[in-house]
């Protein structure tokens, strides 16, 4: 009835009451249609290379920009004015930045470091921090605990407390390896972290925490299986992410560490801390052949996860979304996959050997992703509407809402403004250029 479906709606947080900028999105949908290039920002040095990775600061005051030369470069977003460079912000490639508040930012790179800025004093780093062995790629920060995360490309994920740093260095501790690994994420509320690996592998620990060091064989196994077809969905009724899904297949071919780990372990009411699932995300023509994930993101809300694949032989890229199914297995017999794929597009096969980082708006309604010499805005509809509301009982494709293309070389990354109907992107010859609505 219509008082249920009303109660319903309300506990997702789908209606008017819950969410009023539901009924005003219509404004930003437009906004969004009527977007331009519109500046490249004056860079104040031809040396930095290619542009790895963007970041906006929490208030949108800032946009920082890690390069290929050892460089950052920081901007006003809204004047395209340039405000400071760190010629020598690491001593290799600068391939991740993250702002842990509106003044704090970290950084990493291929020089094996992570080092921590404050925006009101540029001159000097507050902390290198030492703990990687090869190159570090991505940073998160888990606002429950207030640490920080690392990731690189010798396997290892290092927790820091950044709070404790000394002369001597920071505290850290290796917290979880596995091989072939590409990104890290955490969800938005830091319960989950995501993994993923260049052999096509995604690695998921649900019930994070992170004060307990894991080592092979110390953690339990949900599950090693691959995500569940779309076809072989059987609907639970529930037109929310937070549907559960059912029995998937059996995957004949495990991770390349499985066996050096323990066997499943359930504890009675759910599952332990750290739990591990290890799944291959179904991507659309890779059937029978592997594929790398070299882009992760998170949907805003912690809904869905937001993955760029490309196969093994480099002759196809997708970006694909998948929603996290929570809940209880629908048979206890026949546990079930986190993931299910809703949503994808086949990508541009340009600049093979880089990756290209793709992201989610502020509100989780459009993907920007990096498409040859531009960027492509991406809808789950036509409408832009949100994933609860448009979520196919098959795979669909993304709709494409506004191609932008203001770039003379490969776009590497591009990112939402958190603040301003604004979007960057940079390229492989360094430019960076901001799109914003024009009428």
């Amino acid at each position: 009835g219509g008082l249920f479906a009303w109660l319903r709606g309300r506990c997702l947080g789908r209606g008017a009451a819950v969410d009023p900028a539901r009924d005003t999105f219509g404004a930003m949908t437009g906004l969004y249609g009527a977007i331009q290039p519109a500046d490249s920002v004056s860079l104040s040095t031809r040396t930095h290379g290619a542009v790895f990775n963007l970041e906006y600061s929490p208030d949108g005051s800032v946009l920082t920009v890690a390069c290929e030369q050892t460089e950052v470069l920081l901007f006003d977003p809204i004047s395209s004015k340039h405000i400071k460079t760190l010629s020598e912000a690491h001593e290799d490639c600068v391939n991740n930045i993250r702002f842990l508040d509106n003044r704090l930012f970290a950084t990493c790179s291929d020089d094996t470091t992570i080092a921590l800025w404050d925006l009101r004093k540029l001159n000097t780093k507050v902390c290198t921090l030492h703990g990687h062995t090869s190159w570090v790629k991505n940073i998160e920060y888990d606002t429950n605990t207030r640490l920080l995360v690392t990731s690189g490309f010798d396997g290892n994920v290092i927790i820091w407390d950044t709070n404790r740093c000394t002369e001597d260095g920071c505290p850290h501790k290796k917290f979880f390896h596995t091989r072939f690994l590409m990104r890290m994420r955490l969800t938005p509320d830091c319960s989950k972290m995501l993994i993923s690996t260049s052999s096509g592998y995604l690695l998921i620990l649900h019930d994070l925490d992170l004060n307990k060091s894991l080592e092979v064989g110390s953690y339990p196994i949900l599950r090693a299986r691959r995500t569940t077809s779309s076809s072989d969905i059987t609907s639970s009724g529930s037109s929310g992410p937070r549907a559960v899904g059912s029995p998937c297949h059996q995957n004949s071919s495990g991770p390349p560490s499985e066996k050096t780990l323990s066997r499943p372990s359930q504890r009675e009411g759910g599952s332990p801390r750290n739990s591990l699932e290890v799944l291959t995300p179904e991507v659309p023509g890779e059937r029978d052949r592997g594929n790398c994930i070299t882009s992760l993101q998170l949907h805003p809300k912690g809904w869905a996860t937001l993955l760029r694949c490309s196969s093994n032989t480099d002759d196809q890229e997708w970006t694909c979304v998948y929603e996290f199914q929570e809940g209880a297995p629908v048979r206890p017999v026949s546990p079930r996959c986190s993931l299910r794929l809703t949503h994808c597009i086949e990508e541009a096969n340009v600049g093979r050997g880089y990756i290209k980082e793709l992201c989610f708006s502020p509100d989780g309604r459009m993907i920007s992703s990096p498409h040859g010499f531009g960027i492509r805005l991406l809808g789950f509809d036509a409408h832009c509407s949100e994933l609860v509301d448009c979520l196919p009982r098959e795979a669909s494709p993304l709709r494409e809402i506004r191609s932008l293309y203001s770039h003379n070389d490969v776009v590497l990354t591009t990112k939402f403004s958190p603040t301003h109907c604004q979007i960057a992107s940079g390229c492989l010859s360094g430019r960076v250029s901001l799109y914003q609505p024009k009428f």
